[in-house]
């Protein structure tokens, strides 16, 4: 049973950072990916970025591209998301999410397992 557990999020002024987290148990497909998304009110699930768990290979949407970095440490099985230079169109609910196969895009059905989200505010 894989689990998925965010936290880090928070209010913080435009221009400033946050670190969120998320902590996967029951996960073990070492060669695939995990992701983070967002959700501002009335929009889409949108992906940001996403890193491939056995090469560290990482890609990003381009509206974080520059400001934004994941990252993971296998050790702890736990995947990060540092921003940087945060706007408030920035805010929004963020998620992270795991693949079973290697990614090869950034949409929301290339990832079966989710956590309940960690909210992101910006003013």
């Amino acid at each position: 049973h894989v689990q998925l557990v965010e936290s880090g999020g928070g209010s913080v002024q435009a221009g400033g950072s946050l670190r969120l987290s998320c902590a996967a148990s029951g996960y073990t497909y070492n060669r695939n990916c995990m992701a983070w998304f967002r959700q501002a009110p009335g929009k889409e699930r949108e992906g940001a970025a996403r890193i491939a768990t056995g090469s560290g290979n990482t890609y990003y949407a381009d509206s974080v591209k520059g400001r934004f970095t994941i990252s993971q440490d296998n050790a702890k099985n736990i995947w990060y998301l540092k921003m940087d230079s945060l706007k408030p169109e920035d805010t929004a609910l963020y998620y992270c999410a795991a693949a079973k196969h290697v990614c090869t895009g950034l949409t929301v059905t290339e990832f079966p397992y989710w956590g309940q989200g960690t909210q992101v505010t910006v003013s």
